[in-house]
């Protein structure tokens, strides 16, 4: 018995199978080693069969090929790298508690994303994380990525000046959000720290430096615990702004 498979659906296949995986190599959790690279493969070559059209519109020649190849991966890498960076404030957040709480002084390597992290950094990665895949938000984000095949098919070039201003406006919602989460808490730290200096000027002979860290490590994880109800609307609000930013990448908008 001899199987055939006609040429171009199979590599419209591949080119998209080609978009998804550099969009995973750069989404977290999906670019940590704790997804198998195996993982990674099957799911991208599974999430193609829904998008892959019966490529007419692909150039069959190598230069053409080659071509598409790198702009898939370039699309992937930019809608990746605009996901994670929005998906990072929440991390950013935890690192600035760290910061102003004293718990940055306790920070490791973590093996996982094969860098520094701070306590509450790294808290608050996960607990993102987890929300994510609690509320089913990346579902919704992975649908927004499948939907830029519509408006951005294979063989087609997207319109790199609006990259630029997605990744500008990805960058200053990155800051805007982990501010936004982190302010009250380090507005809190900060009058506790002027307290905390005006008492030891009232009272010279109290050390504050056994004063000061168990006042501040309590506070901290007092005003950490007041944050949970306010992360997942922040969850739900980042998961809104990744999938307009892949579609606005894609010339949906």
């Amino acid at each position: 018995m001899t199987l055939t498979v006609a040429g171009e659906p199979l590599i419209a296949f591949l080119l998209a199978s080609v978009r998804i995986a550099a969009w995973m190599a750069v989404v977290p959790p999906f670019s940590g080693r704790s997804v198998p690279p195996m993982a990674k493969a099957v799911l991208s070559l599974g999430l193609a069969f829904a998008v892959a059209p019966s490529g007419q519109q692909i150039p069959a020649t190598t230069i053409g090929l080659l071509m598409n190849v790198f702009t898939q991966v370039l699309i992937g890498v930019a809608m990746g790298f605009v996901c994670r960076l929005l998906f990072e404030a929440i991390a950013a957040a935890g690192s600035l508690i760290d910061v102003f709480g004293g718990f940055s002084l306790a920070s490791g390597f973590d093996p996982m994303s094969m860098n520094n992290t701070t306590v509450f950094g790294k808290f608050h990665q996960m607990l993102a994380t987890v929300l994510l895949f609690v509320s089913g938000g990346y579902l919704i984000v992975i649908g927004g990525l499948l939907k830029t095949f519509e408006f951005l098919p294979l063989g087609t070039s997207p319109e790199w000046n609006t990259f630029e201003g997605v990744l500008l406006t990805a960058f200053d919602l990155f800051f805007t959000t982990a501010v936004q989460i982190a302010l009250p808490l380090i507005a809190v730290l900060f009058i506790a720290d002027i307290g905390l200096a005006l008492l030891t000027k009232v009272a010279p002979q109290l050390n504050a430096i056994n004063v000061m860290f168990p006042v501040k490590i309590g506070l901290t994880l007092l005003l950490v615990g007041l944050t949970f109800p306010v992360l997942p609307g922040a969850i739900d609000h980042l998961v809104d702004l990744s999938t307009q930013a892949m579609s606005t990448m894609s010339g949906a908008g």
